[in-house]
C-alpha cells in the first residue's frame, strides 16, 4: 500500500472494524467504520489525507499492543 503514513489496512465488514498499522509500527482499530469509507480509503490518491479527514477523530478507536 503506497502511503507516507499508513503501513497497512485491514477491514472486517461484519464488525465494521478498520485496523490500521502506521509506519511507526503502532496498530489501531477503528470501530463502526462503514464499508463505503473503507472502499474510499483504499481508492484514495492520498490514503493518509483521506484517513485524517474522514476516519481519525470521527470514529472510536482502540490501540492494539
Amino acid at each position: 500500500m503506497a502511503s507516507t503514513n499508513l503501513g497497512s489496512v485491514g477491514y472486517d465488514a461484519a464488525t465494521q472494524m478498520l485496523e490500521v498499522q502506521f509506519l511507526n509500527g503502532r496498530i489501531y482499530r477503528y470501530h463502526d467504520v462503514p464499508a463505503h469509507l473503507h472502499d474510499q480509503l483504499m481508492r484514495a490518491t492520498s490514503k493518509g489525507q483521506f484517513f485524517n479527514a474522514h476516519i481519525r477523530d470521527h470514529h472510536a478507536f482502540s490501540r492494539v499492543d
